[in-house]
């Protein structure tokens, strides 16, 4: 389901829908404190990075952490909670012998990159991690509102683009928690968009973020693929699906159809054999993220093409001075 509209209007310009809502909020944002000040955090003996948000759904986290992975090199582990997966954990993901159905897109997706533990449980993920790979830092994908691991470092990722919404908590706005409580516990802010993006978020949240603010933006990996004029229907169950089709313009592509799925959403067969016709009626190449395309039946991994993305961060100093004092 997309986000509410009313959720993204800014602080200033809230709507009734949101002020009808915003007891509620404060409710929700009394438990994730309440939440938070009971955990007993398991203190990890490598150091522990946080990619985390305030938001709810898609803010540029999964590429944040690829975008970590490859810059700490060798003996870097990644711990994920495995959603849209079958398996509970903790346990390691082997991307030879498990699916997404498995153990969830971006955990699949993520070990490509490092190696990768799942678990409900993310404290005891950690635990498997620090004692199953032979690691000197651990990643975690998310879990910034998670109780039970220590963080040595956290970066709160959000899109420049809509920032912190109109700053209230679930369900009056796209909160987890307030803006002031979640950036007191963080070490950094990336904020990931174009130039545009970049002013708003600046002009809008600038004077709230009291941590080192970093800035970056996703672009196309470049695979000799030429992308001008291909007939295209794109389809992508992320986060925030219009992000992907606006990259596929700025490509070039001759865009016929766009169909936006809910986050996660199972690729079944059924699913893929009706996009694929009404692809077929519209003399177009079907098209998708990489996150979508381990989701893919087999069968249709040949038929679709993958846009990937990597992070651009624009100035890597802030966070390289936190990563050399924790020894990285």
């Amino acid at each position: 389901m997309p986000a509410p509209a009313f959720w993204n209007t800014g602080p200033a310009r809230r709507s009734w829908q949101a002020h009808l809502l915003r007891p509620l909020g404060a409710i929700y944002a009394g438990a994730t404190a309440r939440r938070l000040r009971k955990g007993h955090p398991h203190r990890a003996d490598i150091p522990v990075i946080c990619v985390g948000n305030l938001n709810v759904g898609g803010t540029g986290k999964t590429p944040t952490a690829m975008a970590l992975a490859m810059a700490l090199g060798d003996g870097v582990g990644i711990v994920s909670r495995g959603h849209g997966g079958q398996l509970t954990g903790p346990v390691k993901v082997d991307p030879n012998q498990m699916t997404a159905g498995d153990v969830g897109d971006e955990p699949l997706l993520l070990s490509a990159f490092a190696q990768v533990w799942i678990g409900r449980a993310r404290d005891e993920a950690v635990q498997l991690a620090e004692t199953d790979g032979d690691l000197k830092v651990i990643i975690l994908d998310d879990g910034f509102q998670n109780p039970f691991v220590h963080k040595d470092l956290s970066i709160i990722v959000v899109d420049a683009q809509t920032g912190f919404g109109n700053g209230l908590c679930l369900p009056a706005g796209p909160l987890r928690e307030p803006v002031a409580a979640g950036l007191a516990r963080a070490d950094l802010v990336l904020s990931i968009g174009d130039e545009t993006a970049q002013d708003r978020f600046s002009e809008t949240w600038g004077n709230q973020v009291t941590v080192p603010r970093l800035t970056g933006h996703l672009a196309p990996l470049q695979t000799g693929m030429d992308w001008t004029g291909l007939p295209v229907m794109a389809f992508a169950g992320i986060g925030r699906p219009a992000k992907f089709f606006q990259t596929l313009r700025t490509l070039g592509v001759d865009l016929r159809d766009t169909r936006a799925l809910e986050d996660h959403q199972p690729l079944t067969p059924a699913l893929m054999t009706r996009l694929e016709a009404e692809a077929k009626a519209k003399g177009a190449q079907l098209v998708t993220t990489e996150k979508d395309a381990v989701r893919l039946p087999a069968e249709f991994r040949p038929k679709v093409l993958t846009v990937p993305v990597r992070l651009q961060i624009h100035d890597w100093d802030p966070l390289q001075a936190r990563l050399t004092k924790l020894g990285l």
